[in-house]
């Protein structure tokens, strides 16, 4: 594997240990719902990935389900994907991360019907890898309905997913933002459904950075300039947002960077 990048910021206030990581578990999962993992091993991985030591949470995820903890996949998974989204320069490498991810999550979502995220994370790996070889071509592939799907079972399995409802909110936006509402609607896009799903993800998560710039992206997407001033206000929301981890701070960065531009 290439050598990953680190993470570009200080971590210092997004290290815990396992007492810290408990009490805080509710904060920091209030995007994916996943449920507190009782196996040390698997409390480890997740440490790692909240201080921003993607590979490290990768590999004690990883090894943590080798030896069992199935949650401890989870855990790699979300690394990666947090990883090839934010950090990683080379498209290649991107590419190659989101689809082993892909198919790691597909395999772990057979496996565990039932488990939320296995099913979210592999949405997200399929439709960050679609995004990167083109919306259009990703639907010719039969993504589109791949992603889809994935998103809505995860929404099904967890109502409280806030980080699927951004997910959906944001498909429904891309495929008609790339192909147009007519052809948008064979794919089963819908303009409504996506503001719908980006409204609920910040009832139910209403500090998310990302689902703030999500939204405000999905927003100018749908409707254009007329919506341009409320996207606007909804990335200086997201860049004042207090980063509770390596995650949310790349996406306040994110927020920040959108305002310059």
């Amino acid at each position: 594997m290439a050598k990953w990048t680190a993470f570009p910021y200080d971590n210092a206030d997004y290290v815990h240990d396992a007492a810290a990581l408990k009490k805080h578990w509710a904060r920091l999962h209030a995007g994916d719902a996943e449920p507190w993992p009782k196996d040390a091993a698997v409390q480890e991985a997740w440490a790692l990935f909240h201080a921003g030591e993607f590979r490290k949470a990768v590999d004690a995820g990883l090894k943590a389900g080798a030896n069992g903890a199935t949650a401890g996949i989870t855990a790699a998974n979300k690394a990666q994907a947090i990883y090839a989204n934010y950090l990683e320069k080379s498209e290649k490498t991107k590419l190659d991360l989101f689809l082993e991810l892909a198919q790691r999550a597909e395999a772990q979502a057979a496996a565990e019907p039932k488990n939320a995220n296995a099913h979210y994370l592999m949405a997200y790996a399929v439709g960050r890898y679609g995004q990167g070889i083109s919306v259009a071509k990703a639907l010719a592939q039969g993504l589109g309905s791949k992603v889809k799907n994935a998103l809505e079972t995860t929404i099904k399995l967890a109502p409280k997913h806030a980080d699927a409802h951004i997910a959906l909110g944001a498909f429904h936006a891309e495929v008609i933002d790339k192909v147009g509402k007519l052809l948008g609607r064979t794919q089963g896009a819908d303009a409504a459904t996506g503001l719908k799903m980006f409204q609920a993800a910040l009832k139910l998560n209403p500090t998310s950075a990302i689902a703030m710039v999500e939204y405000a992206n999905g927003l100018v997407m749908l409707e254009g300039d007329k919506r341009m001033k409320e996207a606007e206000q909804l990335y200086a929301q997201a860049a004042a947002c207090t980063p509770a981890d390596a995650m949310e701070r790349l996406d306040v960065e994110m927020a920040k960077a959108e305002l310059e531009d």
